[in-house]
């Protein structure tokens, strides 16, 4: 017994196994963050788990998808094979002696790769069943995609080492059949054991026989060093065909047939970087952190300089006329919001706001704000399917009332694209806006282009650039996740602020206000169609100059670079610029301002109807019979959670750092709650409040915050609207709107 424990003890595949967590623990690092994400852990909220079970290729869920993730599996396997290898095998002299130490290696090496996807597997079968709603056959067939992928991708590998071991055997052959030449070539003493090496007593062969590892005391030192060293040459050789195959990929994205699963892609740039970490351990050895270092200084400095610029742009914005940028300023802020642009501007909006009352049929009609929240494809699709529903239930009405939408991310996804419906149908009555196509189209993944783009051309092929009017701008996940959504939505989207301009001074459509959060100060950045300076403060403080603006007129501030052609679509991106998923939109300004999600300061946009309405008080009392503010909720903003007590130490250190991001939503509904308990309480503008939400039917079971839906999701989202908690709150507006 004690014999047989000492034998599996030291059998090769369970040595490799205790080695990997014994030396080299960074290359684990891989594992972990996927293990993570496959165990819905690791960015679940992005939806990262169901990029690697439900694989998107071409636009739909196939095999084909799945065949080509199982290829990437298997580049990752192989690059992790091919690092460990070249970092471990002198520590296992003996496979020096073998036929082809590297598949010897490989196929000892079996324990981590196989207890993975087997959890893989599992993790597969359980999504697709229950949240994509899929069929067995239809799980059978994406699974077995990944393992013909897998297994071609490791046929066509081992065949390269086959090929390679050949070449280095028949080199060896000549030299070992001639004594003479063996003692010139290779000098060096006897291999001496020592502690570096590790004892194998059993390993795996080809056929999966066993066979006991053989002594190697008699061979020279220089001998298996070379043989080792032959062997890693063409091991890198393959890692270099890995990462130019990421390069080219990053090149070819264009072209629908080059648009790889995330997952693939994800996969890949990890096999690239194992191989990255690994070169650098073998060549540099204790220097390798070193290095590290100065290259990062080395970029760094690059990046200073503007020798290379990764950042993200305004598609449509003017950058080239550097001289003529505004200054970002507490004085020019000021100056933008004087008192004298500030009337011009309020004139201009009554004039638009008298267009909005002559296309109404009462004499003092019902002025709807709606206000969406942000949520990613959540809230897209709650407030595409409710702005449908609402409309049918209305006769139109409510578009028809409506004036302003003002909100965050993905409810001004759904939202916007909903108001260009509305347009074209005022062109063409035969178009049917309420089809459920277009709740479809808007629930499109917007995930799947984001990180392919991200790792397959933002690291490694940041150089490509295209044209939007006069301008050039370079290609990254930004001008993916816009393209993306252009095709989505059919390019419907695919216009220019000015090219909805007329329609929104003469009140042909609801107006729309983009905004979005300054990075270094929190000032809100307010994109519109028309002049908004009347937006940068509080009413209360506008003519005290000593008070900063807390918001920034967006067209005002940027009137020399054109901001009348920046794309509709980008100014949904900035409004909906979740970190670390999209970049950062830097903007033209002296000193240069970056901006990021909406949601960071006003997720339902609350805040822009109040100080909308309280500029144009007076307006609204004389001519309105009231105020309907519609709110359209991706969740429940009065539920209680139950938070529990705190389930490991690790909670105890992580709670404090990260109390404040998840309680943010509730600070904004805390602070909105009392800001609107004072804004209209002597009841002037006869303010109405309703709100429709959605509400999943288990509470485990609803919809992520991410750009990705599965079938379950969606499905829970559309049957919510109608659900006992939305049904006094569509009573209410249809009385309103008299229907």
């Amino acid at each position: 017994m004690k014999l047989l424990l000492k034998n599996i003890y030291y059998f090769f595949p369970v040595q490799l196994f205790l080695l990997h967590f014994r030396k080299y623990q960074v290359l684990l690092l891989f594992w972990y963050i996927l293990g993570s994400t496959i165990n819905s852990g690791f960015m679940k909220n992005f939806g990262a788990d169901a990029l690697f079970f439900a694989p998107e290729y071409l636009g739909s869920v196939n095999m084909l998808g799945a065949f080509i993730t199982g290829m990437a599996w298997g580049v990752f396997i192989m690059s992790w094979n091919i690092t460990t290898f070249i970092l471990h095998s002198k520590r296992f002299k003996f496979l020096a002696t073998t036929g082809n130490p590297f598949l010897k290696y490989c196929i000892n090496n079996f324990i981590f790769p196989l207890l993975f996807l087997l959890f893989y597997f599992v993790k597969l079968y359980r999504f697709n069943d229950y949240k994509e709603l899929m069929s067995f056959n239809e799980i059978a067939g994406i699974i077995l995609g990944v393992i013909m992928g897998i297994f071609l991708l490791m046929a066509l590998s081992f065949a390269y080492f086959f090929g390679a071991g050949r070449s280095i055997s028949r080199t060896m052959s000549v030299i070992i059949g001639n004594p003479e030449l063996f003692k010139k070539t290779f000098t060096g003493k006897k291999y001496i054991a020592d502690d570096f090496g590790l004892k194998v007593n059993y390993y795996l062969t080809a056929t999966m026989g066993l066979r006991k590892s053989r002594e190697v005391g008699h061979y020279r030192q220089d001998y298996l060093d070379t043989i080792f060293k032959r062997h890693h040459l063409a091991a890198m050789m393959c890692m270099l065909l890995a990462f130019s195959f990421l390069i080219t990929v990053g090149f070819l994205l264009e072209y629908r047939l080059f648009e790889m699963p995330a997952a693939a892609s994800i996969l890949i740039f990890f096999s690239v970087m194992i191989a990255f970490i690994g070169a650098l351990t073998y060549f540099l050895q204790s220097w390798s952190l070193p290095a590290t270092i100065v290259l990062l200084f080395v970029f760094n400095y690059l990046y200073q300089n503007e020798i290379i610029d990764p950042r993200n742009k305004a598609y449509g914005l003017n950058y080239t006329n550097k001289d003529r940028r505004p200054a970002y300023s507490k004085e020019n802020l000021n100056t933008i919001c004087n008192s004298q642009n500030v009337a011009n501007d309020k004139a201009n909006m009554i004039r638009v706001l008298n267009n909005w009352k002559r296309k109404q049929q009462e004499a003092k009609p019902l002025m709807v704000f709606i206000n969406v929240s942000g949520g990613g494809l959540r809230s897209a699709a709650f407030v595409m399917n409710a702005m449908q529903q609402l409309d049918s239930l209305t006769n139109n009405e409510l578009t028809k009332h409506n004036f302003l939408i003002s909100g965050a991310s993905g409810g001004m996804l759904a939202a916007t694209y909903y108001r260009e419906l509305y347009r074209y149908n005022l062109k063409d009555s035969s178009f049917n806006i309420r089809d459920k196509k277009y709740a479809d189209y808007i629930c499109k993944d917007l995930l799947n282009p984001v990180f392919t783009s991200m790792m397959a051309r933002d690291i490694f092929a940041p150089v490509q650039k295209f044209s939007a009017g006069n301008n050039r701008y370079i290609k990254d996940r930004g001008y993916a996740f816009e393209k993306k959504l252009a095709d989505n939505t059919r390019g419907i989207l695919n216009i220019q602020l000015k090219d909805v301009a007329d329609d929104e001074f003469n009140a042909r459509v609801p107006m729309i206000i983009f905004n979005s959060v300054i990075k270094a100060d929190g000032r809100k950045l307010i994109m519109s169609t028309q002049p908004m300076s009347f937006m940068m403060k509080p009413l209360l403080f506008m003519s005290d100059s000593s008070i900063s603006p807390d918001a920034v007129d967006f067209a005002a501030l940027f009137k020399n670079q054109q901001p009348m052609n920046l794309r509709v679509l980008t100014a949904l991106r900035m409004n909906a610029t979740f970190p670390y998923v999209l970049p950062n939109v830097w903007l033209p300004s002296k000193p240069v301002i970056d901006v990021m999600d909406a949601g960071l300061r006003d997720n339902i946009g609350l805040e822009t109807t109040m100080r909308f309405a309280d500029n144009f008080r007076d307006w609204i009392k004389e001519n309105t019979s009231g105020v309907l503010i519609l709110q359209l909720r991706d969740r429940m903003d009065n539920e209680w959670e139950n938070t529990g007590d705190l389930a490991s130490i690790t909670d105890v250190m992580v709670t404090p750092a990260t109390m404040l991001q998840h309680n943010w939503f509730y600070l904004q509904n805390y602070n909105q709650t009392e800001q609107f308990n004072y804004f209209d309480q002597d009841n002037e503008l006869r303010i109405k409040k309703i709100t429709i939400r959605y509400k999943p039917e288990k509470v485990q079971d609803g919809a992520a915050l991410n750009f990705h839906l599965s079938a379950r999701e969606q499905k829970d989202i559309v049957q919510s609207f109608y659900s006992p908690v939305n049904k006094a709150a569509l009573d209410s507006l249809c009385i309103l709107l008299k229907h």
